[in-house]
Order: structure tokens, then C-alpha cells, then sequence
């Protein structure tokens, strides 16, 4: 169902309004690449969605040699890749977002203060695609600080495996950084909420 939506959009003591028709749908995930404190910029090629919660689809660390030594599948039947694995703040290993974020408006929540609208502009000629946030709202403002994930790839002539992992870093504080892991690179992804999608844009159909 297509609702009309009137967004009041606070900002401090401020507030803007813009009616946009989008689609309500469940949550999903956006793992987004990016300086914290930016409110524009490029690069989203480079971000991802989860349009299910991977949470309850993850495995535990304490279980990984028993729940993903079969084959490297999860019992939510997604693939486990060791050269490309994720991590939640909690200790769970969790499925691969998909890459790239679709061009498109959604509105997007950390669901402590702000509300936005994310705009995804089509990739350029070179692949690179631009994105804006409304409300002069920062990637922090809309930035769920509880949740977040770190994406781990091997170290050059390395083993990078969530075995080596110590679990006594878990669970990570809102505003700590994840610890390293022995042989792998880390690369650190901010978590934003999609709440709604602009009925009309390339991500949806009716």
C-alpha cells in the first residue's frame, strides 16, 4: 500500500517539513562506507542492505565450528564466505549484505533523534555513485549507534578466520571501536534503518 506521508523533520529546535509519498515497509539495513560526519558526498556504490534483519539469522561466535563447518552455510541457509565475513556488536557472524544500495529515496532512522530522507543518485559513468541526506541531518544524527558491523577480509598472505576472534571483546558499547582480529583487515560500517521507500523511485514496484 502506497501511503502520503507528512514528515516533520526536528532538528534541534528547528523542524522542516517535506510531503513525500512513500511506501511504508518493514525495517531494513543499510551498512553504509562513510565518514560519520558527512551529510553528502559519494561512495555509495560501495554501501549495502540488508532487507531482513540479519540478526536473528547469525551464528554466534562460540558457534561457529559447530554451526558453519558443514559445507560454510548457516542454519538460516546463507553462505559463509572466509575471505569476506561480517560481524555484528554482539559477537554474531552475520550473511552478507547486497551490494549496491539501489538508486532511490528512502527514509532513514537511528531511531534516537533523527529522521531523513537518503537520497541514492544512479551511478556515473565511472561507477561512482553520489548520495545527500535531508534535514541537514549527518550520518551520525541517522546512525544507530547500538547496532553496528565490521566487515573482515584477509590480510595479505594471511588467514583471516572468525576462529580467532577473542569473544571476550563481545558485546562492543555504543561508541566503542570493534578490536582487530590476528590476519585480517577490518573495515568499520555505520547501520541506518530504512522505514520507507519513495513509491515512485527505481527501488520499488507497486
Amino acid at each position: 500500500m502506497v501511503t502520503s506521508l507528512v514528515s516533520v523533520l526536528l532538528w534541534g529546535s528547528m523542524a522542516f517539513a517535506d510531503t513525500v509519498k512513500f511506501k511504508r515497509i518493514p525495517t531494513q539495513f543499510i551498512a553504509a562506507l562513510v565518514d560519520p560526519g558527512a551529510s553528502s558526498g559519494t561512495g555509495a556504490e560501495k554501501w549495502g542492505v540488508w532487507e531482513v534483519d540479519p540478526g536473528p539469522r547469525g551464528v554466534w561466535l562460540k558457534n561457529f565450528g559447530e554451526e558453519l563447518s558443514s559445507g560454510g552455510v548457516a542454519p538460516a541457509n546463507w553462505k559463509f564466505d572466509p575471505d569476506d565475513w561480517w560481524l555484528d556488536e554482539n559477537g554474531l557472524i552475520m550473511e552478507q549484505p547486497v551490494f549496491p544500495l539501489k538508486p532511490g529515496r528512502y527514509l532513514v532512522t537511528g531511531r534516537r533523534a533523527a529522521t531523513a530522507i537518503l537520497t541514492i543518485h544512479p551511478a556515473d559513468a565511472q561507477g561512482v555513485q553520489s548520495w545527500e541526506l535531508g534535514n541537514k541531518a549527518t550520518i551520525h544524527d541517522v546512525t544507530h549507534l547500538k547496532c553496528r558491523s565490521a566487515r573482515y577480509t584477509p590480510a595479505t598472505g594471511r588467514s583471516c578466520s572468525p576462529a580467532t576472534v577473542d569473544q571476550r571483546n563481545f558485546s562492543v558499547v555504543a561508541g566503542a571501536v570493534k578490536k582487530k582480529v590476528d590476519g585480517c583487515k577490518k573495515q568499520d560500517y555505520s547501520v541506518l534503518f530504512i522505514i520507507g521507500v519513495d513509491w515512485s523511485s527505481e527501488t520499488n514496484t507497486d
